[in-house]
């Protein structure tokens, strides 16, 4: 009994001393990833924590001295005569602007995006290669090319009013550009590939004799669309949501090429800070708020479908 005994002693102190290796390769291993994170992601965010509670300069830069006044100016406007603080709606505006363009901008996405998804998931094999090739056309080239190629087409001298005057549908131009809707159009023309490529991965699989199956059962257009190849469909269009929602969100190259300075946005309001008006903790504190924003509304969205499988499961 004592030699067994010790046998089992020498067995489990072996085996955590060969545990204990591991966790070591793991955590040697794991260490380049973790020392990148820190250095790309997590120092840069500390630095503008930290500077969002700091003075600004008077030419740019901050101020090592600590003040909140970064995020009492996004609330409160202070008077030039004797500094006292009234509320202002100014910049809440340019918040409720950017998050509705934003979900204008993945509806649309989802109302474009779906049908173009479906649409190349029916096709036969040899062909849906060539659809996702024409559908990764335009990441080829550059952002703001292909921003500027849509300012040239909702000009007053673009593709659609001059097709519309040769129809006779229009006299006169129609004011397209410099709008919101010029805007919220430049971001589903930017982002709708990350709406395509989710949903049309979740459908790739897809057994549609299913579909047979529900008309057999008799049920319309309407409710085999609803009941099957939506939910089938269902990771990929929360997918292709969050990957367009939270981009367009921050945009900047969008609203002030398509906006023309009518239609800021957050990211515009964030790069204006750091420019022109020199407002380095202003401006970070805008960059916080907004992570914040995005981040509570990821948290909120896979707390309510996380009983339901979240992106996973559908």
């Amino acid at each position: 009994m004592t030699d067994l005994t010790v046998n089992n002693q020498t067995l489990s102190s072996s085996v955590q001393t060969q545990e204990q290796r591991q966790q070591k390769v793991r955590r040697l291993l794991l260490a380049p990833s973790l020392i990148t994170i820190l250095i790309i992601g997590v120092l840069p965010l500390s630095v503008v924590l930290v500077y969002s509670f700091l003075e600004p300069g008077a030419f740019g830069g901050v101020k090592w001295n600590f003040s909140t006044n970064a995020y009492v100016q996004l609330f409160f406007e202070a008077d030039i005569f004797d500094g006292s603080l009234s509320f202002t709606t100014a910049y809440l505006e340019i918040f409720w602007r950017s998050i509705s363009l934003a979900v204008m901008a993945t509806l649309g996405c989802v109302l474009v995006g779906f049908p173009t998804a479906y649409f190349i998931a029916t096709q036969p094999p040899e062909r849906r290669n060539i659809f996702l090739f024409l559908i990764t056309i335009p990441f080829w080239t550059n952002l703001l090319i292909r921003t500027y190629a849509m300012l040239l087409i909702l000009r007053d001298e673009g593709v659609i009013n001059i097709g519309l005057q040769n129809i006779g549908i229009i006299d006169q131009a129609i004011p397209l550009l410099y709008t919101e809707f010029a805007v919220s159009l430049g971001l589903i023309y930017s982002f709708l590939p990350f709406m395509v490529l989710p949903i049309y991965s979740s459908m790739e699989k897809f057994d549609f004799r299913l579909l047979e199956a529900g008309f057999d059962l008799y049920a319309n257009r309407l409710k085999v669309l609803w009941r099957i190849i939506i939910p089938i469909a269902k990771p990929g269009i929360a997918a292709g949501c969050i990957l367009v929602f939270i981009p367009s969100l921050g945009a900047y190259i969008t609203p002030e090429v398509l906006g023309g300075g009518k239609s800021m946005m957050i990211g515009n309001l964030i790069y204006s800070q750091f420019g022109a008006a020199r407002n380095w903790p202003f401006g970070a504190a805008i960059a916080l708020i907004l992570m914040a924003v995005v981040l509570i509304s990821l948290m909120v969205y896979m707390r309510r479908t996380g009983d339901k499988g979240g992106l996973s499961h559908g």
